[in-house]
């Protein structure tokens, strides 16, 4: 079993001399792209293993028991019945990751799934989420609301404010509070990439998240200007390559926004096994966050096998 991720003493030292070289973080990205690809013989196989690292989301304002029990029926069955047949994929053996949401909805999900008889998290977002402008006391209360409804897996967002004045130390315990109140629910620190200015920061704020005692690092809200692309995630991986390095812990990683088809997340499959190796092609350390993908996913595996694509109105709502 892996190990859980109890975060160290905030080490400032580390934090403030780590410095990253953009050239260097191109010209890898580059690299991966052009002499790292996934033969199209074992596309399939890849694309089958990603639907398990998928966290299937819906955070929309009018969000309700009844999208949100579909949402929770697509994760249990996350192909037609046709294509998991000439996948070989028994009844209810291949599901999403886990089932994202909002507060307010996480005991819909809980119930959905329930009634499913589908084993999957739900994974719920917290703490002022996207922006997390409100008092930090209020964002400890929306991770216990969040936990107590039944939520197994918490996406917190850091404090952008603190990270840009380089005020780590604040930052780090304001985390190790959230972690804390998380209790047995894993916690995902989502770093608000497109608002950190630089991969130094990235990377820095990776680091404290990590020290304080995350589970997950997570590169976005996805509602941002900028989400997850490639030299970010390179990034945060080097991050926690280095983190395991020096604690023996492995904290997991998870891109969102942005990551929409079979190509995007081959690409970026290629990164963790390259980066992290194959213990990051499993949903216990990669995860990511989307909606539209799985439907991407279905298309492409239903020309596969059939040398045609679903029309849009064929394909199932996630």
């Amino acid at each position: 079993m892996l190990e859980r991720n109890s975060g160290i003493p905030l080490d400032l030292g580390w934090v403030n001399r780590s410095c990253v070289n953009d050239q260097a973080v191109k010209g890898r990205i580059q690299d991966l792209l052009t002499s790292r690809t996934i033969h199209a013989d074992h596309q399939v196989e890849w694309l089958v293993r990603s639907i398990q690292c998928i966290d299937l989301t819906t955070l929309a304002g009018d969000d309700c028991p009844s999208n949100v029990a579909r949402l929770c029926s697509k994760a249990a069955y996350p192909l037609s019945d046709s294509i998991a047949s000439a996948l070989h994929i028994g009844n209810g053996l291949l599901t999403t990751g886990a089932v994202c949401v909002y507060p307010a909805r996480v005991a819909d999900a809980c119930l959905g799934l329930e009634r499913l008889g589908a084993n999957i998290p739900v994974a719920s977002v917290a703490t002022g989420f996207p922006t997390g402008q409100t008092s930090l006391k209020i964002r400890l209360a929306e991770i216990e609301f969040a936990v107590q409804s039944g939520a197994k897996e918490i996406d917190i967002v850091i404090n952008r404010e603190l990270a840009l004045a380089q005020n780590w130390k604040e930052l780090y315990n304001e985390l190790v509070q959230m972690r804390k109140a998380c209790g047995e629910s894993h916690m995902k620190s989502i770093l608000a990439v497109g608002e950190l200015c630089n991969l130094t920061n990235i990377y820095r704020a990776s680091l404290v998240a990590m020290m304080a005692g995350s589970d997950f690092i997570k590169t976005s809200t996805g509602k941002e200007t900028v989400n997850a692309t490639l030299p970010i995630g390179l990034v945060m991986c080097r991050a926690i390559r280095a983190y395991n390095r020096k604690t023996g812990f492995k904290v997991g990683f998870k891109p969102a926004g942005g990551i929409r088809t079979s190509k995007d997340v081959l690409q970026w499959m290629t990164l963790m096994k390259e980066e992290l190796g194959d213990d990051y092609l499993t949903p216990e350390l990669f995860r990511i966050g989307a909606s539209a993908l799985l439907n991407d996913i279905e298309r492409n595996l239903t020309n596969h096998f059939t040398g045609g694509y679903f029309l849009a109105e064929e394909m199932p709502m996630a």
